[in-house]
């Protein structure tokens, strides 16, 4: 099964400061199609305002990640995490029984450019816990990177899911393939960029959901810039 999930078909949200896109159900954007895929419940992809931001909040039993498209973002909460990340930087932050946490352009000049996903978790009413993470984005040129992995094996950022999330950077005519595991369910999200995958054209904001599928996935860049793709590895359906 493989579906496509548009980026104009996509819910959107914010006010003045705030323009977001929502792939799944999210706060006042509710359709009972697209409620999540497998363990992945939210992926926004949200631009804020110089100066402005998310004033804390608390949350619980979620695996929440987030990746800089552009800009710097940011973070503090409850527990005493706090960093300011920048493009091609992660950060994750376990909710665990309860954190409450806030997050903010760090710049009164620039607007930041952000994907803000989450995970349910494996288990629950964990220890809250906190981490962020370069990634050496010439290491993933034309090669996939595994950016997040259960408990951070392999140097990547953890989480408390049996999910992974590996991310490739393709130029133009640059290709990679990926061999799928019918017994897993993955999301791929273009986060900026055109590419190919799978006979399909996306642009940055689509997305694919594979589920039951195997064999080898291929992907390809296309256009004048960079494609920057994120494959989410995920529990089956």
């Amino acid at each position: 099964m493989i579906v496509e999930r548009r980026s104009e078909a996509r819910g959107r949200g914010g006010a003045g400061w705030l323009d977001s896109r929502h792939t799944f159900s999210f706060a006042h954007y509710y359709d009972p199609q697209w409620m999540g895929f497998s363990a992945l419940r939210v992926l926004n992809e949200d631009q804020v305002a110089p100066g402005a931001g998310f004033a804390p909040h608390r949350h619980a039993n979620m695996e929440i990640v987030s990746y800089v498209l552009s800009g710097a973002l940011a973070h503090r909460d409850s527990q005493g995490g706090e960093g300011v990340l920048r493009a091609g930087e992660l950060q994750w932050m376990s909710a665990g029984h309860g954190i409450e946490h806030g997050e903010y352009n760090a710049s009164d000049r620039e607007p930041v450019h952000f994907l803000q996903i989450w995970i349910q978790p494996d288990r629950l009413n964990a220890r809250p816990a906190y981490a962020q993470r370069a990634f050496d984005p010439v290491a993933r040129r034309g090669r996939w990177a595994t950016l997040v992995a259960p408990d951070g094996a392999d140097g990547a950022l953890p989480i408390r899911q049996q999910a992974w999330l590996h991310g490739v950077r393709l130029g133009a005519g640059e290709q990679v393939g990926f061999t799928l595991d019918p017994e897993r369910a993955y999301w791929l999200h273009l986060a900026q960029g055109e590419a190919e995958v799978a006979g399909r054209s996306l642009h940055a904001g689509d997305a694919l959901g594979l589920a039951g599928e195997q064999g080898r996935l291929v992907l390809a860049g296309r256009g004048a810039g960079l494609a920057d793709v994120l494959l989410f590895e995920l529990p089956p359906l």
